[in-house]
């Protein structure tokens, strides 16, 4: 049985869309400008810019009282509830177990969200486990993760793919242990000239046919 490692935000579960409206939620809340969310947007960088750096971001911005602590529990909580699992993804998450295929997410990211995330949306009814960097103490792409996902499971790397949308994180990462991989590309060009994924997608469902038929 071959292992599937699988990253979460914008891989699994999507991620965009839900920061997108909790973003439009509090800047409405808050009175501030609807085109201010393509500010909010750029702040957050996808996800890689530090929740209390984003949260000092917006006291600054708009001269809030708000401590930076709830500000960042606003942020976790509302991208947790506004966030579903694509019964399309369901249905290939099973597809590929059926195929005899042992997915696992690894995701970096702080414990408390990212289980609430697997959780709360049924996600973890389709995994054999999970691996998440602040209670695993390493992140991607640190070939240790990889190396604990595997553990997770009690399986080898030899044999897995890696699927995931972020280049240096999910595909440098697994280039690191020297695993193929599928990288999702949301509309992006490759610019990395250090290494390269074996595959690339649109979307988590036409890259999981290119795992299974590959």
């Amino acid at each position: 049985m071959p292992l599937l490692l699988l990253d979460l935000d914008n891989t699994l579960l999507d991620r965009a869309g839900p920061f997108r409206r909790w973003a439009e939620g509090f800047l409405a809340e808050i009175g501030a400008p609807e085109s201010d969310v393509e500010w909010l947007l750029s702040v957050d960088a996808d996800g890689l810019t530090n929740r209390w750096d984003v949260a000092d971001a917006i006291r600054e911005r708009y001269a809030l009282r708000i401590p930076s602590i709830d500000l960042v529990e606003a942020l976790h909580d509302g991208v947790v509830e506004n966030t579903r699992l694509d019964p399309l993804i369901a249905c290939a998450l099973r597809i590929a177990d059926d195929a005899g295929w042992v997915p696992v997410a690894i995701s970096n990211g702080t414990t408390r969200q990212q289980e609430r995330k697997i959780r709360e949306t049924g996600l973890d009814r389709y995994l054999a486990d999970w691996v998440i960097s602040e209670e695993a103490g390493v992140s991607k792409p640190n070939p240790r993760i990889f190396a604990l996902a595997a553990e997770r499971v009690r399986m080898r790397l030899r044999g897995a793919w890696m699927v995931g949308d972020s280049p240096e994180a999910d595909i440098g990462g697994a280039a690191a242990v020297g695993l193929p991989s599928v990288w999702l590309h949301r509309g992006r060009r490759w610019m990395e000239r250090r290494y390269a994924p074996t595959r690339t997608a649109d979307g988590l469902i036409p890259a999981l046919a290119t795992v299974l038929a590959g």
